[in-house]
């Protein structure tokens, strides 16, 4: 699958309530595994509700925080944590979890191509501030010539 694909990717609603169910039978029982807090969070991410993803970071956060007891689970919450802030277009805070991820594991080509596309975005965004911003002082200097222009013909 390609990384826009990927980024692109929304869980089906069929998914998130199955996992969603599955956390909160745990939730009650005061215990919730591993396995399923992240298979909750792996939905969430996937989510088109921000709140949703939001939810799964910190999940996730969670997880890599307090219960990573492999680096393949580590490498996993890392790669869905760029994958979920990439999804936010919080791309300094993704660019920072792929770039641990890759420190892992320099060879993985998904996490590089993900690197890369978090990198083109970046740059894009870069690209439609400097426009806008161009834009609103060409707007600027446009009504300040308007109302000089104004006042010139008013002391007339």
């Amino acid at each position: 699958m390609d990384v826009e694909d990927v980024l692109s990717d929304v869980v089906t609603m069929e998914d998130l309530k199955k996992f969603e169910k599955e956390y909160h039978n745990q939730l009650t029982t005061g215990t919730v595994s591993q396995e399923t807090k992240f298979h909750y969070a792996w939905c969430l991410v996937r989510s088109n509700y921000p709140a949703d993803i939001r939810k799964g970071l910190i999940l996730l956060e969670q997880l890599i925080k307090h219960e990573a007891n492999d680096d393949d689970a580590k490498r996993n919450y890392l790669y869905y944590l760029a994958l979920g802030n990439s999804r936010l277009k919080e791309y300094s805070t993704a660019l920072q979890f792929i770039k641990a991820f890759l420190h892992m594991q320099p060879e993985n080509m998904q996490a590089q191509n993900l690197l890369v596309t978090i990198q083109k975005k970046m740059e894009s965004d870069a690209h439609k501030g400097m426009a806008v911003a161009g834009a609103l002082a060409l707007g600027l200097s446009a009504v300040v010539g308007i109302g000089f222009a104004l006042s010139k013909s008013l002391k007339k």
